[in-house]
């Protein structure tokens, strides 16, 4: 049984990783994002009736899930996600409670399906999750309060929907009975038990890691902090999504500044990224591979209605709720920000694993399965493929290409530079005549102008990366910072605790 599992394992993270090298072969495909793609080589598999592993809740809220929601919150700066904290609880809560009456509605009312189903539909479509998007708005470069707004609502929407479903599955199998005191009671202590148990462990860890520098060992706690803090609060009957997300942002952004060494740093941060492009790749590509093309068919006026009403409620919650945060609290986000945060707003693991975990004895069950499948890849191919373009309506994309364009004559510029330092200095070697050094020089010279040139230009068209160059600097010379301070706590010149000057200084400018 060992031995089949791991092949199952091994084959799907080999398609994977097939799948991640097709954009380096074949230039085309690097219009669609990573996990866009994998989508359709699971959909691919689907259609030839290749399976590779059978998903399950389990699979993804126990294993998946939490390194997965750890990873966004270790990256997500508390100094960004503070200023958009009221739009981004905004959306959390009263956005998924919008999501869940208005999909329920549209389903009872238009289709006549039970409320109890509608109810559970709405539920397991609340959840957002943006991976696909934000990826999307850091390879254009978007600015970056959108990817806050996104990855913030995401996050702790997530928490509420899984609470939110819990309750309407025990409503469903009668072992709940509906009282709105003792929902919002239940509401409190699931939400502060996540709040609690995350914020011990988030803070216990960062002051153990503050009495040892060893990389590896930090590094580890990071990621039994993830997996225990999901473990130990669903124990207590908390969310453990609120759980993880509340260790992650307390270690990203506390955490890591007192207790760890610049370096260190680095080494969990670019841990995290693999774990998080690791889980990503299995998730999207058995997502499309779970695809039963005949049950979508069979359920295709159930989708239909239920994608118009998660659009509709979206777009009420994204603007209703936008148009009340801009009063509130001044939040200053703009129509065309608005619009894609609506169209942004995509469904996957979350939403899958809760249709998933709806019990079998619901006699409509698998319309529900069907449905929120059905739902989640809509989003994932027409949102999540034409989201670019709707960037580029609203002239909302970033200065990503003249950047590529702009690093690429500033590289070029710098080893001509070093070439024309070489020549300068190389002695006269027999058999070469002088004149070969000059007509040399002379080349390189002439390039060099022409690359200012180039230069020069990009920078009058595009002022902004005037800005863009000055922060590539300054992470320059904070990478060499960096390695100074760890070649001088190595040698025992530095003490341990004086060494993440670097953070304080990232902190003040941030």
């Amino acid at each position: 049984m060992i031995e089949q599992n791991l092949q199952q394992f091994l084959l799907v993270l080999c398609v994977s990783l097939g799948v991640a090298t097709l954009p380096e072969i074949f230039s085309w495909f690097r219009r669609i994002p990573y996990t866009l793609l994998l989508v359709l080589a699971g959909l691919v598999l689907a259609v030839v009736d290749v399976r590779l592993v059978e998903l399950s809740p389990q699979l993804i809220l126990s294993i998946f899930l939490p390194p997965l929601l750890f990873e966004a919150a270790w990256n997500l700066k508390w100094s960004e996600l503070k200023r958009d904290l009221v739009p981004v609880s905004l959306a959390a809560v009263l956005g998924v409670l919008i999501s869940i009456a208005g999909i329920a509605f549209g389903l009872n009312q238009l289709l006549g399906l039970p409320l109890a189903t509608a109810l559970l539909i709405g539920a397991s479509l609340s959840a957002t999750d943006p991976v696909s998007v934000t990826a999307l708005f850091r390879e254009l470069g978007v600015d970056r309060r959108l990817t806050t707004l996104m990855e913030g609502e995401s996050l702790f929407n997530d928490g509420m929907a899984v609470v939110a479903f819990s309750f309407l599955v025990a409503l469903s199998v009668g072992n709940e009975a509906f009282d709105l005191q003792s929902i919002m009671l239940e509401l409190v202590q699931v939400v502060g038990i996540g709040l609690t148990i995350g914020s011990l462990i988030g803070f216990g860890i960062s002051y153990l890691t503050q009495r040892f520098d060893l990389p590896l060992v930090e590094q580890s706690l990071t990621l039994v902090s993830a997996y225990g803090t999901y473990l130990i609060v669903e124990e207590l009957g908390g969310s453990g999504v609120i759980g993880v997300v509340i260790v992650g942002l307390i270690l990203g952004n506390f955490g890591s500044r007192i207790g760890m060494n610049p370096r260190t740093r680095i080494i969990v941060s670019e841990f995290w990224e693999f774990v998080s492009f690791f889980v990503n790749s299995i998730v999207f590509l058995l997502i499309g591979d779970q695809i039963r093309f005949a049950t979508l068919g069979d359920n295709l006026p159930i989708i239909t209605v239920t994608i118009l009403a998660m659009l509709l409620t979206r777009a009420i919650a994204v603007y209703g709720l936008g148009f009340l945060s801009n009063r509130m609290v001044q939040s200053d986000i703009s129509l065309p920000a608005q619009t894609v945060l609506w169209w942004g707003g995509l469904r996957g693991s979350v939403s899958i694993a809760l249709a998933l975990s709806v019990p079998i004895l619901l006699p409509q069950r698998q319309d529900i399965t069907a449905t929120v499948f059905g739902v989640v890849l809509f989003t994932l191919l027409v949102q999540g493929l034409t989201t670019q373009s709707l960037l580029k309506h609203l002239n909302l994309l970033g200065t990503q290409p003249q950047r590529q364009q702009y690093l690429e004559l500033i590289a070029r510029q710098t080893a001509l530079s070093r070439v024309l330092t070489h020549l300068s200095q190389v002695d006269r070697r027999p058999g070469i005549e002088p004149e070969f050094y000059r007509y040399q020089e002379t080349l390189v010279k002439g390039e060099l102008s022409h690359l200012q040139a180039e230069i020069d230009k990009l920078q009058d068209e595009y002022p902004n990366l005037i800005n863009f160059a000055t922060e590539q600097l300054k992470l320059e010379l904070r990478a060499i910072e960096a390695e100074t301070y760890a070649e001088l706590v190595e040698s025992g010149r530095l003490n341990r605790e004086l060494s993440p000057f670097l953070e304080a200084d990232f902190e003040a400018e941030a």
